[in-house]
């Protein structure tokens, strides 16, 4: 069954390592290894909540990539690196000190609405490559700035050089870039030292497996695809219908809305998710029009 898994990802771990992981434990052995992918990347010096998908599920992977996502984040103001963490070389030292007040002094200025700049070690592909590729093999990385929104930055500790934040922030953001600038603002370094995203989406820490819970006992770490797509509405079809909504056509619901909006939904029949899709108003009534359709329910129900 298509399912989510949230995963602590280990420090080290690539995001792709941990999606191969979980991968291999939901897979038969002499079958055909089950689809996966994640719902934003992760570096692998950071820990926390990696959102993996299986089997139909990855066709929702969008919702944890769009999705605002929580970090806690330690960086050093005393010196910086190519990578911007405590995996590149060191590009800078710096011997001045900084105070609680000067720090917090900088923080709004890096709240709301912002510029930044991706760090050149990041999975951006530059005209079909990825930067981090590029940037290892010595080639020139121009980084075009993106506007992100940092919804929160709290100061959670402070003893110099060391910073730690609690952020909440739009998809897109690089928190080590984040640490770069605040440190850049007050003339210093800016180094992560430690970086572990506690949520993504809303979905609270406490969601988290380890990779020796999941391998244990596997079943119950699967959250259903329902919940992952529970800020959606619900819309169940009658047997007919669904098959209907499986080959792809739209339906005219029985209910009439007056000035009703599009909504999206998902889509069952009695209990089977059938897929998602939008409705919107038609000439007297609802019409449901097909967005993402689950091919495990085709094939059942087809």
């Amino acid at each position: 069954m298509p399912g989510i898994i949230f995963l602590d990802k280990p420090s080290g771990w690539t995001s792709r390592r941990a999606v191969n992981e979980v991968a291999r434990i939901f897979s038969t052995p002499g079958q055909k290894r089950i689809k996966a992918g994640h719902g934003g990347t992760l570096d692998p010096l950071a820990t926390g909540m990696l959102p993996i998908l299986l089997g139909d599920a990855t066709r929702f992977a969008d919702m944890g990539l769009n999705a605002e996502k929580s970090y806690r984040v330690s960086f050093d103001l005393s010196f910086q690196s190519d990578t911007l963490d405590m995996e590149g070389e060191v590009t800078g030292r710096f011997d001045a000190s900084v105070s609680q007040q000067q720090l917090e002094s900088v923080l709004p200025e890096f709240r709301g609405a912002i510029e930044q700049i991706p760090p050149q070690y990041s999975a951006i592909r530059i005209d079909g490559k990825r930067a981090h590729d590029l940037a290892r093999r010595g080639k020139h990385v121009d980084m075009q700035p993106r506007r992100v929104t940092v919804y929160s930055l709290r100061l959670l500790a402070f003893s110099f050089p060391l910073v730690t934040l609690a952020v909440t922030c739009s998809k897109g953001t690089y928190i080590r870039s984040l640490a770069r600038d605040i440190g850049t603002n007050l003339g210093m370094g800016g180094c992560v030292t430690d970086l572990r995203r506690l949520s993504t989406g809303g979905w609270p820490e406490a969601m988290m497996v380890s990779p020796r819970q999941l391998a244990a006992d596997r079943e119950a770490c699967l959250l259903p695809l329902a919940q992952w797509l529970r800020d959606l509405g619900r819309q169940v079809l009658t047997a007919a219908d669904g098959r209907r909504f499986l080959q792809g056509q739209r339906i005219q619901l029985q209910q009439t809305e007056a000035d009703a909006e599009e909504t999206s939904v998902t889509v069952f029949s009695q209990d089977m998710l059938l897929g998602t899709g939008v409705l919107k108003p038609g000439m007297r009534h609802m019409v449901l029009h097909p967005v993402k359709i689950m091919p495990s329910a085709q094939k059942r129900l087809l």
